[in-house]
């Protein structure tokens, strides 16, 4: 299924949790000098332009991103993401959204390496010429493959330095992406059980998010599970009226700096008041 852009969704208030998770991740990793890796199951086309065509049509932007420029009293997982942000907005003006690949990119030293995988043949050759404008550096760090990530991952892991970050955030246009998220983890542990896995789902009104979220609770493995619900589902049954995060290994600090964040980000970015958020955490 091809339909899908994130282009369309690009600064929602699933990228803002996506992505603050994300790089609270990344900052863990540069911790050590040890090189890692990062592997992108669905990459996308790495960044985005807000006032695109694809971006404008649905504006959901502005109750993401847009809701937090300018804030007061920024919990410290929120400003960082920020942070990032703003880099690709020297000017001031949030012009620019940076995907997964882009904030890993970013983050990345010289021996470290990301993995990209997209499916979506207008998305990976955007991505394409998005990486080469990055120059020599990025290009030699970087491995795009145009296949599909779910199983491409298998080849992945674990990686050589056995230090990794492992991001999987399909679109669930397809509602067996949701099986083969979890069966995606599952191989993935069991070829490289000391990996961080970032799990996003959305949160619609589907059984499938349900069955994933208690499966991946299940797991033995520590994790940090959080979700942030802005507006009450919509009466048709369409539409994202939340996420989740479901981190696997995570960084020790993850769960303490979302008690401090998620709260703050339920208040930013409630439509209604439905929203709210819920953070548990599974330690072995």
């Amino acid at each position: 299924m091809f339909s899908y852009r994130h282009a369309f969704h690009a600064g929602n208030h699933a990228d803002v949790l996506k992505h603050a998770i994300f790089v609270h991740i990344l900052d863990h990793m540069n911790r050590k000098d040890t090189p890692y890796w990062v592997i992108d199951t669905h990459a996308g086309a790495g960044l985005y332009d807000l006032r695109s065509d694809w971006a404008a049509q649905n504006g959901e932007f502005t109750d993401g991103l847009d809701r937090l420029l300018g804030a007061d009293n920024m919990p410290p997982l929120v400003e960082r993401y920020l942070e990032e942000v703003h880099h690709f907005n020297p000017d001031g003006v949030a012009n620019f959204y940076p995907g997964s690949p882009w904030l890993a990119l970013r983050a990345l030293r010289t021996a470290d390496r990301l993995r990209l995988f997209e499916m979506h043949p207008s998305e990976v050759d955007v991505l394409r010429q998005n990486l080469q404008s990055q120059g020599r550096a990025a290009l030699r760090q970087t491995t795009i493959h145009e296949s599909d990530g779910f199983t491409g991952l298998k080849s992945q892991l674990p990686p050589a330095p056995r230090r990794g970050v492992i991001i999987i955030d399909p679109s669930y246009e397809d509602k067996h992406d949701y099986r083969k998220t979890l069966q995606a983890v599952n191989e993935g542990l069991k070829r490289f059980a000391t990996g961080c896995f970032a799990i996003w789902y959305p949160l619609v009104q589907r059984l499938e998010v349900q069955e994933l979220v208690r499966s991946l609770e299940r797991l033995k493995t520590p994790w940090v599970h959080a979700s942030l619900t802005v507006r009450k589902p919509s009466t048709d049954g369409y539409g994202l009226h939340g996420s989740g995060m479901f981190v696997l290994n995570p960084p020790w600090t993850l769960h303490d700096e979302l008690a401090v964040a998620l709260p703050w980000l339920s208040e930013r970015l409630k439509i209604d008041d439905r929203a709210g958020f819920t953070l548990k955490r599974h330690e072995s």
